[in-house]
Protein backbone atom coordinates (compact mmCIF):
# COMPACT_ATOMS: atom_id res chain seq x y z
CA UNK A 1 0.00 0.00 0.00
CA UNK A 2 3.07 2.82 -0.66
CA UNK A 3 1.05 4.07 -3.34
CA UNK A 4 -1.50 5.42 -1.13
CA UNK A 5 1.19 7.29 0.84
CA UNK A 6 2.92 8.67 -2.56
CA UNK A 7 -0.92 9.67 -3.51
CA UNK A 8 -2.23 11.46 -0.56
CA UNK A 9 1.59 13.31 -0.67
CA UNK A 10 0.43 14.30 -4.38
CA UNK A 11 -2.83 15.51 -2.91
CA UNK A 12 -1.28 17.45 -0.16
CA UNK A 13 0.84 19.26 -2.03
CA UNK A 14 -1.71 19.94 -4.23
CA UNK A 15 -3.87 21.58 -1.65
CA UNK A 16 -0.51 23.26 -0.54
CA UNK A 17 -0.06 25.04 -3.53
CA UNK A 18 -3.23 26.17 -3.69
CA UNK A 19 -3.32 27.80 -0.52
CA UNK A 20 0.41 28.88 -1.07
CA UNK A 21 -0.93 30.52 -4.22
CA UNK A 22 -4.11 32.28 -2.62
CA UNK A 23 -1.47 34.02 0.35
CA UNK A 24 0.43 35.10 -2.78
CA UNK A 25 -2.24 36.67 -4.63
CA UNK A 26 -2.73 39.17 -1.77
CA UNK A 27 0.67 40.40 -3.46
CA UNK A 28 0.68 39.73 -6.91
CA UNK A 29 -1.48 39.64 -10.37
CA UNK A 30 -3.02 36.28 -10.91
CA UNK A 31 -1.76 36.39 -14.15
CA UNK A 32 2.31 35.94 -12.30
CA UNK A 33 0.43 33.16 -10.12
CA UNK A 34 -0.75 31.11 -12.99
CA UNK A 35 2.86 31.10 -14.70
CA UNK A 36 4.73 30.60 -11.03
CA UNK A 37 2.31 27.28 -10.53
CA UNK A 38 4.21 26.11 -13.55
CA UNK A 39 7.27 27.64 -14.52
CA UNK A 40 8.61 27.78 -10.80
CA UNK A 41 8.12 24.13 -11.18
CA UNK A 42 10.08 23.68 -13.63
CA UNK A 43 13.99 23.06 -11.82
CA UNK A 44 12.79 20.68 -9.71
CA UNK A 45 11.05 18.60 -12.62
CA UNK A 46 13.79 18.94 -14.93
CA UNK A 47 16.35 16.52 -12.72
CA UNK A 48 13.57 13.93 -13.14
CA UNK A 49 13.20 14.99 -16.68
CA UNK A 50 16.98 14.14 -17.48
CA UNK A 51 16.04 10.36 -16.41
CA UNK A 52 12.77 10.43 -18.73
CA UNK A 53 13.11 8.46 -22.05
CA UNK A 54 11.60 10.29 -25.10
CA UNK A 55 9.12 8.45 -26.59
CA UNK A 56 8.18 8.59 -30.46
CA UNK A 57 5.73 11.57 -30.61
CA UNK A 58 2.97 11.50 -33.74
CA UNK A 59 0.98 13.68 -35.53
CA UNK A 60 -2.08 12.58 -32.75
CA UNK A 61 0.08 13.72 -30.15
CA UNK A 62 1.02 16.97 -31.57
CA UNK A 63 -2.54 18.24 -32.38
CA UNK A 64 -3.93 17.01 -29.27
CA UNK A 65 -1.71 19.13 -27.20
CA UNK A 66 -2.46 21.93 -29.82
CA UNK A 67 -6.30 21.29 -28.28
CA UNK A 68 -5.25 21.02 -24.48
CA UNK A 69 -2.98 23.77 -24.02
CA UNK A 70 -5.42 26.86 -24.52
CA UNK A 71 -8.12 24.99 -22.53
CA UNK A 72 -5.67 24.32 -20.15
CA UNK A 73 -4.56 28.14 -19.68
CA UNK A 74 -7.72 29.15 -19.65
CA UNK A 75 -8.92 26.67 -17.00
CA UNK A 76 -5.72 27.69 -14.85
CA UNK A 77 -6.54 31.48 -14.83
CA UNK A 78 -9.66 30.81 -13.51
CA UNK A 79 -8.87 28.48 -11.07
CA UNK A 80 -6.61 30.89 -9.78
CA UNK A 81 -9.32 33.86 -9.99
CA UNK A 82 -11.36 31.58 -8.01
CA UNK A 83 -9.51 30.79 -5.53
CA UNK A 84 -8.55 35.24 -5.14
CA UNK A 85 -12.68 36.01 -4.90
CA UNK A 86 -13.68 33.08 -2.49
CA UNK A 87 -12.71 30.96 0.08
CA UNK A 88 -10.77 28.19 -0.49
CA UNK A 89 -13.67 25.75 1.55
CA UNK A 90 -16.24 26.70 -1.61
CA UNK A 91 -14.07 26.72 -4.40
CA UNK A 92 -11.83 24.15 -4.60
CA UNK A 93 -14.23 21.15 -3.57
CA UNK A 94 -16.36 21.60 -6.71
CA UNK A 95 -13.51 20.25 -8.79
CA UNK A 96 -15.46 16.99 -7.52
CA UNK A 97 -17.69 17.77 -10.44
CA UNK A 98 -15.59 17.22 -13.27
CA UNK A 99 -16.21 13.07 -12.99
CA UNK A 100 -20.13 13.87 -13.21
CA UNK A 101 -19.62 16.05 -16.27
CA UNK A 102 -17.74 13.66 -17.85
CA UNK A 103 -20.54 11.44 -17.63
CA UNK A 104 -23.11 13.17 -18.99
CA UNK A 105 -20.51 14.29 -21.96
CA UNK A 106 -20.10 10.31 -21.95
CA UNK A 107 -24.16 10.23 -22.27
CA UNK A 108 -24.90 13.42 -24.95
CA UNK A 109 -22.05 11.95 -27.27
CA UNK A 110 -21.74 8.53 -26.99
CA UNK A 111 -25.30 7.30 -25.28
CA UNK A 112 -22.97 5.79 -22.03
CA UNK A 113 -25.58 5.56 -19.14
CA UNK A 114 -23.75 5.74 -15.57
CA UNK A 115 -24.09 2.26 -13.72
CA UNK A 116 -25.76 2.12 -10.25
CA UNK A 117 -22.10 2.72 -8.59
CA UNK A 118 -22.19 6.14 -10.91
CA UNK A 119 -25.95 7.38 -10.18
CA UNK A 120 -24.72 6.85 -6.40
CA UNK A 121 -22.17 9.11 -6.96
CA UNK A 122 -23.95 11.82 -8.91
CA UNK A 123 -26.41 12.13 -5.88
CA UNK A 124 -23.46 12.17 -3.49
CA UNK A 125 -21.41 14.93 -5.37
CA UNK A 126 -24.70 17.15 -5.71
CA UNK A 127 -25.45 16.17 -1.95
CA UNK A 128 -22.42 17.15 -1.09
CA UNK A 129 -22.34 20.68 -3.17
CA UNK A 130 -25.83 21.56 -1.15
CA UNK A 131 -23.67 21.06 2.06
CA UNK A 132 -20.75 23.39 1.57
CA UNK A 133 -23.55 26.06 1.89
CA UNK A 134 -25.83 23.79 4.21
CA UNK A 135 -26.25 26.79 6.39
CA UNK A 136 -28.64 28.78 3.72
CA UNK A 137 -31.25 26.40 4.33
CA UNK A 138 -32.82 28.67 6.99
CA UNK A 139 -33.61 30.94 3.57
CA UNK A 140 -35.72 27.98 2.14
CA UNK A 141 -34.33 24.63 0.72
CA UNK A 142 -33.22 26.58 -2.53
CA UNK A 143 -31.40 28.48 -0.16
CA UNK A 144 -27.70 26.80 -0.57
CA UNK A 145 -28.39 26.39 -4.03
CA UNK A 146 -28.55 30.53 -4.26
CA UNK A 147 -25.63 30.79 -2.56
CA UNK A 148 -23.19 28.68 -5.03
CA UNK A 149 -24.75 31.05 -7.72
CA UNK A 150 -24.04 34.44 -5.22
CA UNK A 151 -20.01 32.86 -4.38
CA UNK A 152 -18.16 34.14 -8.23
CA UNK A 153 -15.37 31.93 -7.19
CA UNK A 154 -17.83 29.04 -6.56
CA UNK A 155 -19.55 29.41 -10.06
CA UNK A 156 -15.70 29.89 -11.44
CA UNK A 157 -14.44 26.73 -10.20
CA UNK A 158 -17.55 25.52 -11.79
CA UNK A 159 -16.30 26.45 -14.91
CA UNK A 160 -13.29 25.01 -14.28
CA UNK A 161 -14.51 21.89 -13.52
CA UNK A 162 -16.52 21.49 -16.87
CA UNK A 163 -12.86 22.26 -18.80
CA UNK A 164 -11.18 19.59 -16.36
CA UNK A 165 -13.95 17.13 -17.94
CA UNK A 166 -12.81 17.72 -21.51
CA UNK A 167 -9.02 18.05 -20.84
CA UNK A 168 -8.60 14.77 -18.57
CA UNK A 169 -9.99 13.20 -22.06
CA UNK A 170 -7.65 14.68 -24.14
CA UNK A 171 -4.75 14.02 -21.68
CA UNK A 172 -5.44 10.24 -21.59
CA UNK A 173 -5.24 10.66 -26.11
CA UNK A 174 -1.85 12.40 -25.46
CA UNK A 175 -0.90 10.08 -22.88
CA UNK A 176 -1.41 6.90 -25.61
CA UNK A 177 0.63 8.36 -27.77
CA UNK A 178 3.63 9.10 -25.57
CA UNK A 179 3.80 8.15 -22.48
CA UNK A 180 2.82 9.01 -18.79
CA UNK A 181 6.19 10.03 -17.49
CA UNK A 182 6.68 12.08 -20.80
CA UNK A 183 3.82 13.66 -20.86
CA UNK A 184 3.56 14.66 -16.87
CA UNK A 185 6.83 16.74 -17.47
CA UNK A 186 6.63 17.78 -20.90
CA UNK A 187 2.99 19.44 -20.82
CA UNK A 188 4.42 21.96 -17.82
CA UNK A 189 7.03 23.10 -19.86
CA UNK A 190 4.65 23.55 -22.51
CA UNK A 191 2.17 25.19 -20.89
CA UNK A 192 5.05 27.88 -18.91
CA UNK A 193 6.69 28.48 -22.74
CA UNK A 194 3.32 29.75 -23.96
CA UNK A 195 2.13 31.43 -20.40
CA UNK A 196 5.78 33.02 -20.95
CA UNK A 197 4.83 34.40 -23.87
CA UNK A 198 1.38 35.87 -22.74
CA UNK A 199 3.02 37.76 -19.79
CA UNK A 200 5.32 39.47 -21.66
CA UNK A 201 3.13 40.78 -24.60
CA UNK A 202 1.19 42.07 -21.50
CA UNK A 203 3.80 43.56 -19.99
CA UNK A 204 3.89 41.40 -16.59
CA UNK A 205 6.53 38.71 -16.85
CA UNK A 206 8.78 40.59 -14.59
CA UNK A 207 6.15 40.62 -11.81
CA UNK A 208 7.05 36.16 -11.81
CA UNK A 209 10.51 36.86 -10.19
CA UNK A 210 9.55 40.03 -8.03
CA UNK A 211 8.93 37.48 -4.39
CA UNK A 212 11.12 34.69 -4.89
CA UNK A 213 10.34 33.66 -1.50
CA UNK A 214 6.89 33.71 -1.94
CA UNK A 215 7.05 31.96 -5.39
CA UNK A 216 9.41 28.90 -5.02
CA UNK A 217 7.79 27.01 -2.19
CA UNK A 218 4.65 26.98 -4.96
CA UNK A 219 6.78 25.87 -7.01
CA UNK A 220 8.16 23.02 -4.84
CA UNK A 221 4.72 22.05 -3.95
CA UNK A 222 3.29 21.49 -8.05
CA UNK A 223 6.31 19.50 -8.97
CA UNK A 224 6.21 17.36 -5.79
CA UNK A 225 2.31 16.86 -6.52
CA UNK A 226 3.23 16.14 -10.37
CA UNK A 227 6.30 13.13 -9.06
CA UNK A 228 4.18 11.46 -6.54
CA UNK A 229 1.29 11.39 -8.88
CA UNK A 230 3.58 9.28 -11.61
CA UNK A 231 5.00 7.57 -8.59
CA UNK A 232 1.26 6.61 -7.49
CA UNK A 233 -0.18 5.71 -11.07
CA UNK A 234 2.45 3.22 -11.87
CA UNK A 235 2.21 1.68 -8.70
CA UNK A 236 -1.85 1.06 -8.85
CA UNK A 237 -5.10 1.36 -11.17
CA UNK A 238 -5.22 4.90 -12.09
CA UNK A 239 -9.01 5.21 -10.93
CA UNK A 240 -7.77 4.50 -7.53
CA UNK A 241 -5.01 6.56 -7.40
CA UNK A 242 -7.13 9.47 -8.74
CA UNK A 243 -10.06 8.78 -6.14
CA UNK A 244 -7.12 9.15 -3.25
CA UNK A 245 -5.59 12.02 -4.71
CA UNK A 246 -8.98 13.68 -4.31
CA UNK A 247 -8.57 13.98 -0.74
CA UNK A 248 -6.91 17.58 -1.61
CA UNK A 249 -10.64 18.51 -1.52
CA UNK A 250 -10.73 17.80 2.39
CA UNK A 251 -7.22 19.53 2.67
CA UNK A 252 -8.37 22.47 1.43
CA UNK A 253 -10.93 23.22 3.56
CA UNK A 254 -8.56 22.77 6.68
CA UNK A 255 -6.24 25.05 5.09
CA UNK A 256 -9.04 27.55 4.24
CA UNK A 257 -9.78 27.04 8.42
CA UNK A 258 -6.23 27.20 9.85
CA UNK A 259 -4.64 29.90 7.50
CA UNK A 260 -6.98 32.27 6.30
CA UNK A 261 -10.11 32.03 9.27
CA UNK A 262 -13.04 30.76 6.91
CA UNK A 263 -16.15 30.11 8.51
CA UNK A 264 -18.73 27.53 8.78
CA UNK A 265 -16.01 24.86 8.72
CA UNK A 266 -17.71 21.96 9.88
CA UNK A 267 -20.38 21.61 6.89
CA UNK A 268 -17.85 22.59 4.56
CA UNK A 269 -15.98 19.15 5.50
CA UNK A 270 -19.49 17.13 5.30
CA UNK A 271 -20.02 18.53 1.57
CA UNK A 272 -16.64 18.10 0.62
CA UNK A 273 -16.17 14.34 2.32
CA UNK A 274 -19.66 13.64 0.70
CA UNK A 275 -18.40 15.24 -2.83
CA UNK A 276 -14.99 13.04 -1.97
CA UNK A 277 -17.00 9.55 -1.68
CA UNK A 278 -19.75 9.98 -4.60
CA UNK A 279 -15.75 10.37 -6.66
CA UNK A 280 -15.14 7.67 -5.31
CA UNK A 281 -18.20 5.83 -6.23
CA UNK A 282 -17.59 7.13 -9.94
CA UNK A 283 -14.04 6.31 -10.58
CA UNK A 284 -13.59 2.89 -8.39
CA UNK A 285 -16.66 0.85 -8.01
Amino acid sequence: MTWVLFALTTAFSLSTADALSKRALRHTDELAVVWVREGYALPFLALAFLFVPVPKLDAVFWLTVAGLVPLEIIALILYIKAIRLSPLSLTVPFLALSPVFIIFIAFAFLGELPDRSGVIGILLITAGAYMLNASASTQGVLGPVRAILKEPGSLLMLVVAVIYSVTSTLGKVAVQHSSPVFFGFFYPFTLTVVLTIFLGARGKLGQVFSKPAIFIPIGLCTSAMIITHFIAISMTQVAYMIAVKRTSLVFSVIYGWLLFKEEKIKERLVGSGMMLAGMVMILVF
